[in-house]
């Protein structure tokens, strides 16, 4: 009997990445492949890669550098490079790594069974195409392994807006949604296997448009349609664009008791100006007035966002609205970053603030947004939630999971098990979880 395989993925960025990798193992499961948690003693090596952080692709050559000596101590590895890097990337990366032996994009994984078979047989393998077939109709469907609790779902990709500090639209494509009905019945599948929450992905998540039985459905009705599934205990979704909130999904937000009060909707800045050079196509006002909005169905949501400091010509004043902003919104989660050019975008060769100042912005704009997400955990002791459930504390008696406002909860009088909505209350706020007891 022929051993598996042994397959090793390092998963760079986003939740999509996440999912993705999951469907990479899936699809190399086909080849005799199982997965291993070391590269040490892996047969194949994929590095997941993300191009939105700076020097990305540096990164990603630092660690084939350091990949290379496996290779050297077993000849018969191979090593792949797959995801955004891979697709920016392309020949590149076998030219200035030879130890590489396959680079694929991220809309070209569903062909990782006849690339990986290619590189058995000697030769290297690269596709950094935009194939006209759904890689998701060529992909094998989920196992019938159990899963954790919460699950990824990936229902839409790739991007038409072309913000001046993005690479998306250049390596994940134009927008495209996946088909309601293809979505639903991975959803089920997914409950099958023992999952109680799936987060919706997508680069805009909220301008899906997928076809459905009676014409397209907006990403609205497909989560009034998840809704009906039956063990499917809660949804969510991420990453949205304010222009794309319309009426119903804002709706759905007061009517779909699925839909859990959590919101990630980055504004990026706060200035009117910035907004324009990033080509964002909404300002601070209308952004301010959507909030209010989202929060006249659902009081309780929680809401989170995206900044970028130190923008190309942003002035003190262009950052102190920023400020402003986040005064008024008063984010629960917020994840701030320090501009960083990205070669082939717009923005890349515009003069650049000096970095001292992007710095102290950044840190001004950390400090406020921690005080807020401190304020509100520290209103959440007392009141009671519910938690899914999603593994065991590393204290005897300890279980930890998710609220619904995806706070993490410690539950220190574990009574619920892996896969339970727990009835909570909290009784302490720590740095970044909720302390938890059972009502």
């Amino acid at each position: 009997m022929t051993s598996p395989k042994k397959l090793f993925i390092k998963t760079y960025g986003c939740q999509m990445n996440v999912y993705d990798s999951e469907r990479m193992a899936e699809a190399l499961g086909g080849q005799g492949y199982v997965e291993t948690k070391t590269a040490d003693d892996a047969d194949m090596i994929l590095l997941n890669t993300c191009h939105i952080r700076e020097k990305a692709a540096e990164k990603v050559y630092s660690e084939l550098g350091r990949l290379k000596p496996l290779k050297a101590l077993n000849p018969n590895l191979k090593i792949g490079v797959a995801g955004c890097v891979a697709q920016a990337e392309g020949a590149e990366i076998m030219r200035r790594q030879p130890a590489v032996d396959l680079v694929v994009g991220p809309q070209s994984y569903h062909r990782l069974g006849e690339m990986e078979a290619k590189v058995r047989s000697g030769q290297s393998a690269l596709d950094t195409d935009f194939p006209e077939e759904d890689k998701f109709e060529h992909l094998k469907s989920r196992g019938a392994a159990k899963r954790a609790p919460a699950a990824f779902l990936t229902v839409q990709e790739g991007c038409d807006k072309f913000c001046a500090f993005c690479v998306v639209p250049y390596t994940r494509g134009a927008e495209v949604s996946r088909p309601a009905t293809q979505l639903l019945e991975e959803a089920r599948a997914l409950v099958d296997r023992g999952v109680r929450e799936v987060t919706l992905l997508g680069q805009n998540v909220n301008a899906y448009h997928g076809a459905g039985p009676k014409g397209d459905m907006t990403l609205a009705n497909l989560i009034r349609e998840l809704a009906k599934i039956d063990g499917l205990a809660r949804i969510r979704y991420t990453t949205s664009h304010p222009n794309d909130m319309d009426d119903d999904l804002i709706a759905a937000h007061g009517e779909v008791e699925k839909l859990m009060p959590y919101l990630h909707l980055p504004v990026q800045s706060g200035s009117d100006r910035i907004l324009k050079r990033m080509n964002r196509s909404h300002t601070a006002e209308s952004y301010l007035k959507l909030i209010d909005r989202i929060r006249a169905v659902r009081p309780d949501i929680l809401m989170s966002g995206d900044f970028i400091v130190g923008f190309p010509e942003e002035t003190d004043a262009d950052f102190e609205a920023t400020m402003e902003l986040v005064r008024q919104v008063r984010y629960g989660y917020a994840y701030s970053f320090k501009y960083s050019a990205r070669p082939g975008t717009p923005a890349a060769e515009r003069p650049l603030v000096p970095a001292e100042v992007a710095d102290a912005r950044l840190q001004q704009l950390q400090k406020l947004i921690t005080q807020h997400q401190h304020d509100i955990q520290q209103s959440m002791v007392g009141r009671d939630l519910s938690v899914l459930v999603e593994k065991q504390g590393r204290e005897a008696g300890q279980v930890v999971g998710k609220s619904e406002y995806l706070h993490a909860v410690h539950i220190e009088d574990a009574t619920a098990t892996i896969g339970d909505v727990a009835k909570v209350r909290i009784v302490a706020a720590k740095t970044n979880s909720l302390t938890a007891r059972h009502v």
